[in-house]
């Protein structure tokens, strides 16, 4: 059983370094776009309008919207199975395995969000990216791991997996009370009236995903016109599907369902969101904008921030004796893997479009940069680290 389990780990770390590695290729490739003369294309490609028209229903938004609104809905679904999977039967079901990875994350929401804070406290329109530093970008860190090889410990995946697994949840939390939208009253009655519908067919066993999608697209779009972020959508959904099947226990829909939409995250959602999203025009960009209080704050919230918080608070609870380091880490590789939970690059190029995209061009543009600069360099300090104090593999490794 055990070696299956880490069959089952080592192939979910494979596709999301797989995936990661696309990301870095997409981002390049959207810088790429916004500095040449494929410029004027690649916004054209963005600004590209899509509508649907049902009846009374109506949704017209740029292309770009529909990536970050509608497919990123799949992305959170995605982690809101994976949520429910590790709390049932997986690593988090341990309590002694939260302690370590969870006070990790908590660290590394609070010490990001004051560097921020430090800098922008003085402008209200500023103060609202004060959460784009707060996250971390599973796929790429992993990526980044991936490029070390056989070195890298499972127990360090699973300890950097189980933090940016509660670091969404922080994500996720931040986003429904702090990015709303002006509230449709009528469109949250609609929601609420498909959540006791998903409850029951939960209580009922129904394991058809189709009836689940079916209810979820409607709350999705819903959701979208009500004013709370609609990507909240995918997490509420997944809570509901079904761990088990009564008439079958060997099949789970939960799992089934995880495991198809894996490659589809993993190898087109995310990569298109990167390209859609990281694509900016680096032409003139000088000391002045690099300096501007608002790159600065993200940068180094990522960059310092997260390794000040994953790394202290790490440490205080360990030195407490609250919690233990995972077998086969020591100080110095904890400290290499907080520095490469700086990457903050997909939930923060997220949550950095809820925060200025509406209401400031300037700052979106000035977030996205600081998430450029500050994912940079801790991905290449905590590449430099790990490759520097990792051991060699051993051959039953290679």
């Amino acid at each position: 059983m055990l070696d299956k389990d880490q069959g089952v780990l080592r192939a979910f770390f494979k596709l999301e370094s797989s995936g990661g590695l696309l990301l870095m290729a997409a981002t390049i490739l959207a810088l790429i776009c916004a500095n040449t003369a494929l410029n004027s294309y690649y916004d054209l490609f963005l600004d590209t309008p899509v509508e649907v028209r049902i009846g009374a229903l109506h949704i017209a938004k740029p292309l770009l919207l529909w990536i970050n609104d509608g497919l990123m809905a799949i992305f959170f679904f995605l982690v809101g199975l994976e949520l429910k999977g590790e709390l049932l039967e997986g690593e988090l079901k341990d309590p002694k395995n939260i302690i370590l990875p969870g006070i990790g994350a908590v660290g590394g929401m609070v010490m990001p969000a004051l560097i921020y804070i430090y800098f922008n406290f003085d402008s209200t329109d500023k103060m609202d990216g004060w959460a784009i530093p707060a996250a971390t970008d599973i796929a790429f860190a992993l990526g980044i791991l991936s490029l070390l090889g056989s070195r890298v410990p499972i127990s360090l995946k699973i300890f950097l997996t189980s933090l940016a697994i509660f670091d969404d949840i922080g994500a996720i939390i931040i986003i429904a009370i702090f990015y709303t939208a002006k509230i449709s009253t009528t469109a949250l009655i609609v929601v609420a009236c498909c959540i006791p519908i998903l409850f029951y067919m939960n209580r009922r066993n129904v394991v058809s995903k189709s009836m689940y999608i079916a209810i979820g697209v409607v709350m999705w779009a819903s959701m979208l016109k009500s004013g709370v972020h609609a990507t909240l959508t995918g997490v509420i959904l997944a809570m509901f599907i079904p761990m088990k099947s009564n008439e079958n226990p060997s099949y789970s829909p939960l799992r089934d369902l995880e495991h198809d939409l894996h490659s589809v995250v993993a190898f087109f959602i995310l990569p298109i969101f990167a390209f859609a999203n990281a694509g900016i025009n680096l032409q003139g960009v000088g000391a002045n904008e690099l300096l501007h209080d608002v790159p600065m704050g993200i940068a180094l919230g990522l960059f310092v921030g997260k390794q000040i918080g994953v790394f202290g608070f790490c440490w205080l609870f360990i030195k407490l004796g609250l919690a233990h380091l995972p077998k086969g880490m020591n100080w110095i590789t904890l400290y290499g893997t907080a520095t490469l939970c700086g990457i903050g690059f997909t939930m923060s190029l997220f949550i950095g479009s809820l925060a200025f995209e509406e209401n400031s061009t300037s700052n979106f543009f000035n977030d996205r940069l600081g998430i450029l600069i500050g994912s940079f360099l801790s991905g290449l300090l905590g590449y430099l680290v790990l490759w520097k104090f990792l051991p060699p593999a051993t051959a039953s490794q290679k």
